[in-house]
């Protein structure tokens, strides 16, 4: 019996000569508040304390005062919202827990964010805009913290008040169907932003008309023919974007298809291309391609050179062409091309192709090239060819 009693005092002995236990009874910190853990423990030795974050670990050593083990947290520890676990080191017995540190109640600073920069206009696309308000540690504020969102559009403004959630507030903005441009802030507890810009891009383009300008409808390979485009706007009337590429397909008499292009200047794309240098219908339609087209319109352009006349000298190896006169019977402006094909048993032998000067083209015919013999010689120009058969060289 007194074997018994003895076994007792000396296991109560040692329980409490080993007992270690948290006083301090506070969960919940504000972010820069100084942090220390107290420890009352019959053992008068150093121990370390185990810290963890989601910024690091450390181990911390214990001070002894008053029959108390103290640990004091270092500040980059207490100045990050968030849960700190903590594990007493000791081989004894395991002593973890975990406390809270919260951010102060007043932003000093707003993170702001906004993505993407431009949007379509149609009420369909959308940008985010991001505000974190955070206290002088660079801590976001608690959840349901109040944010104001204010928006400038045109003659309008609007605010909204919404609560942060996960650390950051946003806002989705949706895009408005008109152009333009729109102005972005946010307020926390009257501190503000600075002011954030929101492009509003048209939308793709819808059909057009197309039209042509020229000074006159004669086919001299030397005026120009200028095409247009009608205001291109997208579906919600906004004026397309500048830049937007416009093609020009040009299909004439043979089934042959010609390109111009140009780029819109407020809405509008011109292009130009040179008149036909004979009879010709054209069939004109424009695209941009894969989205919208224009309506076909039709041109015709007149015969501008009735007649001409080729002269041979020489022995017959030049060939002097011309005059060469326009509808006004004046000289066709220099460039109208020319064409003289020689033949010989009925193959072609060669293709010259030269440009009027003045009025006039001449052609020679080098013996070294065209031996003396009998030859068919076709000249062409504007549409129009002339045949000579049967002429000797010599």
């Amino acid at each position: 019996m007194c074997f018994l009693f003895l076994g007792s005092i000396i296991n109560a002995q040692i329980k409490t000569e080993n007992s270690i236990e948290l006083i301090t009874e506070k969960k919940v910190f504000k972010a820069g508040e100084k942090i220390v853990l107290e420890f009352v423990t019959t053992p008068k030795k150093t121990m370390h304390l185990y810290c963890s974050n989601s910024y690091g670990t450390t181990i911390i050593p214990s001070e002894i005062k008053n029959n108390k083990l103290l640990f004091t947290l270092p500040a980059h520890f207490s100045s990050k919202r968030g849960v700190l676990n903590w594990k007493l080191i000791n081989p004894k017995k395991i002593i973890k827990g975990e406390i809270k540190i919260i951010p102060k109640d007043i932003p000093v600073s707003i993170e702001t964010y906004i993505g993407p920069p431009s949007i379509v206009a149609g009420e369909k696309d959308y940008t985010m805009f991001v505000v974190i308000p955070t206290d002088n540690l660079d801590n976001p504020l608690t959840e349901n913290s109040a944010v104001t969102i204010q928006q400038q559009f045109l003659n309008q403004e609007k605010k909204e008040e919404i609560f942060t959630k996960n650390l950051i507030g946003f806002k989705n903005i949706y895009s408005p169907l008109k152009s333009g441009r729109i102005l972005l802030s946010s307020v926390a507890s009257n501190l503000n932003s600075k002011e954030f810009t929101v492009n509003i891009m048209p939308g793709i383009g819808t059909n057009f008309k197309i039209f042509s300008q020229r000074n006159h409808n004669y086919a001299d390979g030397n005026q120009i023919t200028t095409f247009s485009t009608s205001v291109i706007r997208d579906t919600h009337n906004n004026v397309i974007s500048d830049g937007s590429f416009v093609d020009f397909y040009i299909k004439n008499k043979k089934g042959d298809v010609l390109k111009t292009s140009g780029k819109t200047i407020n809405g509008v794309a011109t292009a130009k291309i040179l008149h036909p240098e004979f009879k010709e219908d054209w069939l004109v339609k424009a695209y941009i391609i894969g989205i919208a087209e224009s309506d076909e319109i039709k041109l015709t352009y007149k015969q501008v050179i009735k007649d001409f006349t080729v002269a041979f000298s020489n022995n017959n190896r030049t060939l002097k062409v011309g005059p060469l006169q326009s509808f006004m019977n004046q000289m066709i402006p220099d460039g109208l091309k020319v064409t003289t094909s020689i033949f010989k048993d009925g193959k072609l032998v060669d293709s010259i192709v030269t440009k009027s000067v003045d009025g006039f083209v001449n052609f020679e015919l080098d013996a070294n090239i065209y031996p003396n013999e009998i030859y068919k010689i076709k000249v062409s120009t504007a549409g129009i060819t002339k045949s000579f058969n049967s002429i000797k060289l010599w």
